[in-house]
């Protein structure tokens, strides 16, 4: 199966927008397109979790996943204004017959590179994207990977773009929010600040957080923030602290493992979930990359189902 990263590369991505107020997590907790299905655990899963498997056969894939007993699903995989080979509508439709819905979506501009120079086409590449999300039924747009951030000014420049998006998201009823890998925690020296030097210099904070600068940088009425709870441990953070420190910035999570949920001892979802609950956590996607050896990704998403499913403290 190829890497995340190779496959967000494939991705060239285009998109209309506008404003409203509020904050994030309880307007899109009050959209009327949340659905509910009595005594059944809404479970969410990102659809790149299963690659090849899904993209082969996508109708067969999109029954699949609805038998396993998920509900809604974040797509993965927009480009040139189609859903891999159909167009938007047709995607729609396909999912639509299986029983699901698509409440997110994965969308990368075609560069991550922000300039002065550049961000006109990027905020016209978001009009093109939110256009054809607004035919797809979701709720959140979200962008899943870093632009390019070595200085406190590129972190600037890059907050202007996430809330520019974000209004353009927001006049067609759709939130816009930033999924996190590991990387946003590398931390960046402030203005005239010297970087820690010798072996011990990665174990000496300096500066400021990318992340944090992310955070503080944009309009809690215009982004939010899809956090990656793996990505978050493995760039040797805790959600938990996030989630004390930002309450409201994080509606939606990706709920994630080394491998199959629950089975590596890395990560303490009881604590992650009764917190994101207390936070009013609106939604959250299954995402599984490396498999098991003699498991399908099927197999992996189907267990995933069945550890979430099957916790008391999953709602």
């Amino acid at each position: 199966m190829e890497t995340k990263r190779e496959f967000l590369k494939k991705l060239s991505l285009m998109t209309v927008g506008g404003l409203m107020a509020g904050s994030i997590a309880p307007v899109i907790a009050s959209t009327k397109n949340i659905p509910t299905v009595a005594g059944k655990k809404m479970i969410g899963l990102q659809i790149y979790s299963l690659g090849k498997e899904l993209t082969d056969n996508v109708p067969a894939g999109m029954k699949k996943i609805a038998e396993i007993g998920y509900s809604t699903i974040e797509l993965a995989g927009y480009g040139n204004r189609k859903m891999g080979q159909y167009e938007v509508d047709a995607y729609r439709k396909i999912v639509d017959d299986a029983g699901l819905k698509i409440t997110s979506s994965h969308v990368n501009p075609a560069t991550r590179n922000f300039t002065r120079e550049n961000v006109a086409s990027i905020y016209e590449f978001w009009k093109l994207a939110v256009e054809d999300h607004v035919k797809l039924g979701v709720r959140t747009l979200v962008q899943p990977m870093m632009p390019s951030i070595e200085t406190h000014d590129d972190a600037k420049l890059v907050c202007e773009v996430f809330n520019k998006a974000g209004e353009i998201a927001k006049a067609a009823g759709i939130k816009w929010g930033y999924h996190n890998h590991n990387m946003e925690f590398k931390r960046i020296a402030k203005p005239g600040e010297k970087p820690p030097t010798g072996p011990f210099a990665s174990f000496m904070p300096f500066g400021d957080v990318i992340y944090d600068l992310l955070l503080a940088g944009t309009d809690p009425n215009l982004v939010f923030f899809e956090m990656d709870v793996y990505w978050t441990v493995m760039g040797q953070n805790d959600p938990l602290e996030y989630f004390e420190k930002y309450p409201t910035r994080f509606p939606v999570l990706h709920i994630k493992d080394r491998s199959v949920l629950g089975q590596s001892g890395m990560m303490n979802f009881e604590n992650i979930f009764k917190k994101a609950y207390a936070n009013g956590l609106v939604e959250y996607y299954v995402e599984i990359e490396k498999i098991k050896a003699n498991m399908t990704q099927f197999d992996g998403v189907k267990a995933c189902f069945d550890y979430l499913n099957n916790s008391a403290f999953v709602k």
